[in-house]
């Protein structure tokens, strides 16, 4: 952005600084904030790649590619290249993602680009329901090394993830456990995946103790209406009724409502 007056320069820095604040948590104001970037400088790579991731994330497939595309034209990067693929997936364009997995482009990328490059042909090769076909896309040097990397939690999980849809569940068992070992900052649900395979269910303690609240606001609720009941019934009978009233109110105590709860349904199996 250094050819951009100062000015100019710092609004449009404000605005990708917000894109990259709200992409995960809201992509949609992420995108309103990029399109503002974009508006006021179009001729900047950085814009038009954050346009792109931008847009990637609100799944606008169509105009992702057109921004990523553009900022590969000016910077001749090709660090892009499996972002573009996976927008050729998300247009229902399978084929395409996979010729661009084979493009000479593919061989120019770092190991984390290639790696994603092998992750987004994998998952073209399940969107054409082949399944064996992405398992041995998947099988790689970096696959079955024991060293964690960037990349090695999401390798495992789509490997993992793609043998059990092919009815392999003792060996998906296997791999989301490794997931698991990887997965140091809990960015994937392998966890879950796992205690599902191993038949573990979780029980919603929050909602029956909600459910026991309830109830004890409808116990709360239904005193005083007794307590008239019992009034009203003093006046009708006299003494003996009121001393009958006022035994069966001393004996029923209303419980208070449990302050917390605990979270039964645990994030790590």
């Amino acid at each position: 952005m250094q050819s951009l007056p100062k000015g100019l320069a710092e609004d449009v820095a404000r605005n990708l600084v917000m894109v990259a604040n709200l992409l995960d948590e809201d992509p949609e104001q992420a995108y309103a904030y990029s399109r503002i970037a974009l508006r006021l400088a179009s001729r900047v790579a950085a814009v038009r790649e954050a346009a792109g991731f931008a847009a990637y994330a609100n799944q606008k497939y169509s105009e992702a590619l057109a921004e990523f595309r553009a900022a590969r034209r000016m910077t001749g990067s090709v660090e892009l290249w499996p972002v573009m693929a996976d927008c050729e997936r998300g247009m229902g364009r399978p084929e395409k993602a996979l010729d661009m997995a084979g493009a000479p482009e593919v061989q120019k990328l770092d190991k984390a680009g290639q790696v994603e490059m092998r992750l987004v042909a994998a998952g073209a090769r399940r969107d054409m329901d082949q399944i064996d076909a992405a398992i041995v896309t998947l099988q790689s040097s970096e696959l079955a090394s024991n060293s964690v990397q960037p990349w090695t939690a999401r390798l495992r999980y789509a490997y993992a993830d793609a043998l059990l849809a092919a009815g392999r569940e003792d060996e998906a068992r296997e791999w989301f456990a490794k997931v698991v070992e990887s997965d140091k900052d809990g960015s994937t649900d392998a966890s879950d995946r796992l205690a599902e395979l191993d038949g573990v269910e979780f029980v919603d303690a929050l909602g029956d103790d909600e459910d026991d609240e309830q109830g004890d606001a409808i116990a709360a609720d239904a005193e005083p209406a007794e307590r008239r009941e019992a009034a009203g019934d003093d006046d009708a009978h006299g003494d003996d009724a009121h001393d009958d009233v006022d035994g069966d109110v001393d004996g029923d105590d209303i419980d208070d409502a449990r302050d917390g709860v605990d979270d039964a349904g645990a994030d790590k199996a």
